[in-house]
């Protein structure tokens, strides 16, 4: 959807509101882990259907296609979060098993070497709702929403955010500053395709409309 240069960012304990500046101004670790708190919807304060709207965060192996957002495979930045009450939680790695090998002739060739680090596959517990749609979610239970590489990073991110039991994956075509990375929004509710009645339409600054493609929804296994 269309960006503004500003992110709204709502303090739990007052009324009041303070405005945060773009990613590209924010000097400290710190200012980014205070726009991506729970009571700012972890950077992402207006969902999608909202007209300036913008994402929290990105989850993906190309921080540099993201536009700035913050990266959540940053291990300098997970860590940060790790320690934070009410911080967005970076996905978990899941570490693979490290075989042991035994001493072995010189004949036979060694292992090829392997990372023992995978990125964790959420994707059997999660079941299909709705598929292929040209509308996003617009209802009940939002919680945040950012850019990811694939459907998997977006289940991955919520199972990272508290409360979170659905996933809404989708293009948004000359959206995101016309990034080609997947929107990822996340409910704590369960949305049927009928309540996918975002279609885009918001003016882009280059003077074309975002649209939307290839919306799927994505529901927690109970």
């Amino acid at each position: 959807m269309l960006y503004i240069p500003l992110l709204l960012f709502s303090l739990a304990s007052t009324s009041t509101a303070v405005y945060l500046p773009p990613l590209d101004t924010l000097d400290s670790t710190e200012s980014i882990v205070a726009l991506l708190s729970a009571s700012n919807h972890h950077g992402a304060p207006h969902p999608p259907d909202h007209a300036g709207s913008i994402p929290g965060w990105y989850y993906g192996d190309d921080p540099v296609s993201a536009d700035g957002l913050p990266w959540l495979k940053d291990n300098d930045l997970c860590a940060v979060l790790a320690s934070t009450r009410h911080a967005l939680r970076c996905p978990v790695i899941q570490r693979q098993p490290t075989k042991t090998y035994g001493k072995r002739s010189a004949e036979i060739a060694a292992p090829t070497q392997h990372s023992n680090f995978v990125a964790y596959d959420p994707t059997p517990s999660y079941y299909t709702v709705f598929s292929g749609l040209t509308g996003a979610i617009n209802g009940p239970g939002y919680l945040t929403y950012g850019l990811v590489d694939t459907v998997d990073d977006c289940e991955a991110m919520c199972n990272s955010v508290s409360g979170c039991v659905f996933v809404n994956a989708y293009h948004d075509v000359n959206g995101k500053n016309g990034s080609p990375l997947l929107t990822c929004s996340l409910y704590s509710e369960v949305n049927g395709a009928e309540q996918a009645t975002n279609y885009g339409g918001q003016l882009q600054p280059d003077g074309s409309y975002d649209y939307v493609t290839d919306s799927d929804g994505y529901a927690l296994n109970s």
